[in-house]
């Protein structure tokens, strides 16, 4: 786990190496045990190393073959490296000097090409200069846990695991993208490629780019559509259940290979509680587990979390937070996002405790509502799907009903039920979309002064996935947990995890995101999967690891108890950032104050979530000297 940076195309540039040292530098929280700057040819490459396996200086990066025609910056970790080596090692296509995965990695590349990605299991983005052609060669992992941006310009490319090294280079204009601006409000987020720095791209998941004096071209290497069996959909429920079993578990022992101390992140979920019930199996030694608690009993799971960490014998830190320790580490937080977000402070907080333990590495539940189908959004699009015969009510008659909502029933849900009743169909391309909004495009025209507003970015993504890819095919489930994962999962909570737990040096690894379990859920037929609460089809495989207590508690979300606190304690700190915000050319005057005052009365249409989503983004805009 690591930072990478570089630049491709460095003629004109009086000192190329320090431009790179530069974002190198920007990337020092990522890797505070070694730091190295190369040019190979028409690049300079950049590392910053989080020790994790093999932690001899042999392994420090840039790592160059024997020959030094290629060398390679790595962010990430490679589980099944030992595997691909004994491979490597048999076919006498490599001479080991290290027992890195970084070498294994580097290897690999050069012996099978860029078809070793298919071989790879494990999380990460990596940069390889071939000298002797004169071309790099970059990609990302199947599902996008570990970040890379890139800039394109004049026949330059840069690269990063972080928007602030392309920032640090001083050769990307610090520019608000307009169309990112509105992405950003509608869901809290901005859909990759785009990010909120305009000309600055996010490669995307499962994607690779090559670049060379001839310009810069991408490709998709992975797509999670054209690996799912149809077969599985007619296993028996005890296979099925097998299956899951042995796949997950497969999943936790692979991301147990380390030679760091390790611990878990444990909320007292259905995810997080399976994930530590699998690494106790697992493992020789108790494991490390951390748990955020709050005094507010609505927001705090320390029950269910002391229920696990008794069951499997850990060694539990519980983390309390109260609005004093909130207030004096969010600005630090709110430094430590690369990218504006909603819901990064979260994972922030545990991330610093656990590092703070001597653990450098932690296994998460992130993924599992995705995987499994846990989200509110699963029931919804079923039932929408159950209802579809209400598309054949006349558009108008049922725009009416939506007015009508909105007007006597005031409230986010109503906003969003007049969204739907426009659409053309309630298929999951039509209804996702709307159920993820934070805001719908009639509030956005009375908050923004443009139009018309640009497309849906997750309206886009979602016809990408079900027409191109052939998403319609799997079952309607699978097919929200296509959206989950390529919208929510990978560009709000496996940003955050990673820029929050890398602010501290801390590595964190995703079970549920194991591609040889995903691939094979989004087999499973809807009616193993559904109720999604609890979880059935991953509570009934682990019924000898979950308590009843757990399995059917109420559903919390890992929230920060942000509706009280912004009415008291945070209330001064967002109102200076909101005033701010009022003066940007984008938003219509007066639209952002009458937003916190509605808030503040307590109006149904206004949450916490709506109005911390602002807060941040002018935060991280004057953090970085963007220009509105």
């Amino acid at each position: 786990m690591c930072g990478i940076a570089g630049i491709f195309g460095i003629e004109g540039l009086a000192d190329p190496a320090g431009v790179v040292g530069r974002m190198n530098d920007a990337l020092a929280h990522r890797g505070p045990d070694a730091a190295g700057v190369v040019q190979v040819g028409q690049a300079v490459l950049g590392h910053r190393r989080l020790g994790i396996i093999d932690l001899s200086r042999g392994s420090d990066q840039p790592f160059s073959s024997p020959d030094g025609h290629h060398v390679l910056v790595f962010n990430g970790e490679i589980y099944n490296y030992r595997t691909l080596r004994t491979e490597l090692e048999r076919a006498g296509a490599w001479t080991f000097r290290t027992a890195s995965d970084t070498e294994v990695l580097l290897a690999a590349f050069v012996t099978w090409g860029p078809s070793c990605l298919d071989r790879l299991e494990g999380m990460f983005a990596f940069a390889v200069m071939d000298r002797e052609q004169g071309q790099l060669f970059i990609a990302r992992d199947r599902f996008g846990v570990k970040p890379l941006y890139y800039h394109s310009a004049s026949g330059r490319v840069l690269f990063a695991s972080e928007v602030r090294a392309l920032l640090a280079s001083g050769l990307v204009p610090r520019r608000l993208d307009p169309d990112a601006l509105v992405d950003h409000i509608r869901y809290q987020t901005v859909q990759g490629p785009a990010t909120i720095v305009r000309d600055v791209q996010l490669l995307s998941a499962g994607h690779w780019m090559r670049v060379g004096m001839d310009g810069l071209r991408t490709g998709r290497w992975y797509d999670p559509v054209t690996h799912v069996d149809p077969e599985v959909g007619q296993l028996a429920v005890e296979q099925v259940h097998r299956e899951v079993r042995e796949r997950l578990g497969r999943a936790v022992e692979k991301r147990l290979v380390s030679d760091v101390p390790f611990g878990a992140f444990l909320s007292g979920g259905i995810d997080s509680s399976a994930i530590v019930g699998l690494m106790a199996q697992a493992s020789t030694a108790p494991v490390h587990t951390f748990s955020v608690i709050f005094n507010e009993p609505e927001f705090s799971e320390e029950r269910y979390a002391r229920i696990i960490a008794k069951r499997f014998n850990t060694v539990h830190t519980p983390i309390r937070l109260v609005p004093e320790d909130m207030l004096r580490l969010l600005p630090d937080a709110l430094q430590a996002m690369d990218h504006p977000s909603a819901d990064g402070p979260n994972t922030y907080v545990v991330s610093q405790y656990t590092k703070a333990a001597g653990i450098t590495m932690a296994l998460s539940g992130t993924g599992g509502d995705e995987v499994f189908g846990g989200y509110p959004v699963f029931a919804r699009s079923m039932g929408l799907w159950r209802r579809r015969w209400v598309t054949g009510v006349p558009r108008g008659l049922r725009q009416l009903v939506g007015a009508g909502l909105t007007t006597f029933r005031p409230s986010i849900r109503s906003s969003k039920l007049a969204e739907l009743l426009r659409a053309s169909s309630f298929t999951v391309e039509d209804t996702y979309p709307v159920s993820r909004l934070t805001f719908t495009d009639d509030e956005l025209r009375r908050m923004l002064a443009r139009d018309p507003l640009p497309d849906n970015s997750v309206r886009s993504i979602m016809r990408g996935i079900m027409q191109a890819d052939g998403g319609r095919d799997l079952p309607l489930l699978s097919q929200v947990s296509l959206g989950e994962m390529t919208t929510y999962l990978q560009h709000v909570l496996l940003r955050d995890t990673d820029q929050m737990s890398m602010a501290h040096a801390l590595e964190v690894r995703v079970p549920f995101l194991d591609h040889h379990l995903v691939e094979f859920v989004l087999g499973v037929s809807d009616e193993l999967k559904y109720p999604h609460t609890p979880k059935r089809l991953l509570v009934d495989p682990l019924k000898d690891l979950l308590p009843d207590e757990v399995v059917h508690r109420p559903k919390m979300g890992f929230v920060l108890p942000w509706e009280p606190w912004m009415r008291n304690e945070l209330k001064s700190f967002c109102a200076a950032h909101l005033e701010r915000l009022a003066t940007w050319p984008q938003f219509k005057p007066g639209a952002v104050k009458d937003l916190w005052n509605q808030f503040l009365l307590g109006d149904p249409r206004v949450n916490w979530s709506r109005i911390w989503s602002l807060v941040v983004l002018e935060d991280w805009v004057q953090r970085h000297g963007i220009e509105p």
